[in-house]
């Protein structure tokens, strides 16, 4: 039982290790002040979802969730950079593995998420 277990963590702590390094190569964590400089020459995609994205966002984003991004992502021009960005980091990042995949490769995310922005932000009603 003990053998089993310690196969199971070693296959979590090896998937986990591989999700990190892809994710680094597919996808440029930018600062704050990084996102700033770029986000408005590009496409910028808030991937939270809609009740998240009402609450407040970026100014200037676009909401596709990322749970609609497989039916959703012609909406976003390959030959122009993408801007992601979620509420931690996380989402965004699967965001951008999953676009990488239809053949995007301009591609970034907000370092720490729409949590840790301290830019201008648009409020929903």
């Amino acid at each position: 039982m003990i053998y089993v277990l310690l196969g199971i963590i070693a296959f979590i702590t090896v998937y986990a290790l591989f999700q990190y390094f892809y994710q680094k190569r597919v996808v440029k964590a930018l600062t704050q002040e990084e996102f700033i400089q770029g986000y408005r020459k590009a496409q910028l995609i808030d991937v939270r979802e809609p009740n998240e994205f009402e609450s407040g966002h970026i100014l200037g984003a676009r909401n596709i969730p990322l749970s609609q991004l497989k039916l959703r992502f012609k909406e976003i021009r390959p030959d122009k950079p993408v801007y992601l960005y979620c509420q931690n980091g996380l989402r965004s990042g699967r965001a951008a593995q999953m676009l990488y995949k239809k053949g995007y490769r301009q591609l970034y995310h907000l370092q720490g998420g729409y949590r840790k922005w301290t830019g201008k932000i648009k409020v929903g009603k």
